[in-house]
């Protein structure tokens, strides 16, 4: 009985990270996609390139880093990157590309 309690417990909380983390993948979508039409830029992909529990800076705390590719005149092709805290965007990097 406790052992049944505890495995649905268990599928819950995971279930519960899985759809929080989808949660976040779209919105850094829509954030490298918000950003790349500010710049005149297309949005080509975007994927999650990794979680990380220490910053840049030193400091302790959970990350998520996603890579996101795009095009400037359509023949060529960037890769940036957004760094996101929860539902947060703390950083994004956009390399220097042709106008």
């Amino acid at each position: 009985m406790i052992s049944d309690l505890l495995a649905i417990l268990g599928l819950t909380v995971i279930c519960f990270l899985f759809w929080q983390q989808r949660r976040q993948a779209e919105l850094a979508k829509s954030i490298a996609n918000r950003k790349c039409e500010q710049m005149d830029l297309q949005l080509i992909s975007v994927a999650l390139k990794g979680h990380k529990l220490k910053t840049p800076d030193g400091v302790w705390r959970w990350h998520s880093i996603y890579q996101f590719e795009f095009s400037s005149l359509g023949d060529d092709c960037y890769q940036g990157s957004l760094t996101m805290q929860g539902f947060h965007l703390t950083k994004i990097d956009l390399p220097p590309h042709r106008m």
